[in-house]
């Protein structure tokens, strides 16, 4: 039997400083009415409606905040032992990182057609033919 092992690089939240970034969160979820209103409308109109998961979605973010990080242990440089990592993308548990794939999505959703809700971010229509398209995220 082979065992299965995955190994996740994880940030570490503890350099937050306080009254500046310390608090600061964003959970881009969309709200349970716009769920229930979407499906409701699926229902009288007769739309198709599809779910579906993206892994790793997190990680897919560009940070527009510069992010230090020590070396991971395990890969440290012994020729640099007191550089630190500069990174380019979110990594799991960093604070950043739901903002930075929501800014990506929202601007690629933005660039084939859709519009974002006024009254739900995580809401977004095509109206360009018939047959609207709507996405929840």
């Amino acid at each position: 039997m082979v065992n299965r092992l995955k190994a996740r690089l994880v940030a570490k939240g503890y350099a937050h400083t306080h009254d500046i970034d310390y608090e600061e969160t964003f959970s881009p979820v969309a709200k349970m009415t716009t769920v229930r209103t979407v499906i409701v409308l699926a229902a009288a109109k007769g739309w198709h409606l599809h779910q579906m998961d993206i892994k790793n979605t997190f990680l897919q973010g560009e940070l527009e905040e510069e992010v230090y990080m020590i070396q991971p242990p395990g890969f440290e440089s012994r020729a640099h032992l007191n550089a630190v990592c500069r990174l380019k993308k979110p990594l799991y548990s960093l604070e950043q990182a739901p903002r930075a794939w929501h800014s990506k999505i929202t601007q690629y959703l933005h660039q084939i057609g859709f519009r974002m809700s006024k009254s739900d971010t995580s809401l977004y229509i095509q109206h360009e033919s018939d047959n609207p398209i709507v996405i929840i995220l």
